[in-house]
């Protein structure tokens, strides 16, 4: 961080700089604290009890907040999850979790998209799963091409979602898209 200060133009002995090597150090810790877990954990505990409910499960506008790998620069976003249940759902918080502890990781987009869809099929097993994700990244809007403004989105579609188009134009609907 020191050589880094100094590369920018500034002192690292400057007073309002002393610290910040330290303070960034444990602003890293708390950004990538993602890798100190397996979000997927958070799909272990379902229900089977739900009366008889069998449509679509969706969590949407869930904001987060990830890293670019290439430059370590803020991407920024929201996600929609949803999942078609089989004989299982999940606590709707869980489905943020998981997205927060893969986003808790350094970064691209299309993997976050894939990390998510990946983990609520393997753990709860349903009949389809629709992941959104749409995210403005700093690498671009603050630097390089310097374009603000601009979101990215991704997308993956697995299972009942991928195979039946009503299906999906249905998710995609309650999703806003």
């Amino acid at each position: 961080m020191r050589t880094l200060i100094r590369w920018a133009g500034d002192d690292p002995e400057r007073e309002g700089l002393l610290d910040t090597p330290r303070r960034v150090a444990k602003a890293w810790k708390e950004y990538a604290r993602g890798y100190e877990e397996d979000p997927a954990v958070h799909l272990s505990r379902t229900f089977e009890e739900v009366g008889g409910y069998d449509e679509i499960v969706l969590l949407k506008d869930i904001p987060f907040q990830s890293h670019c790998e290439h430059h370590m620069a803020p991407i920024i976003g929201k996600a929609a999850i949803a999942y078609l249940p089989g004989d299982r759902v999940v606590g709707i918080s869980k489905l943020a979790r998981v997205l927060h502890g893969y986003a808790r990781r350094l970064q691209v987009q299309e993997r976050l998209t894939a990390q998510v869809a990946d983990a609520i099929w393997d753990h709860l097993q349903p009949k389809g799963v629709a992941v959104v994700i749409e995210a403005s990244h700093a690498c671009m809007t603050a630097r390089g091409v310097q374009t603000p403004g601009v979101m990215m989105t991704t997308s993956r579609m697995m299972g009942t979602f991928r195979a039946d188009e009503r299906s999906r134009r249905e998710v995609l609907a309650l999703m806003g898209y």
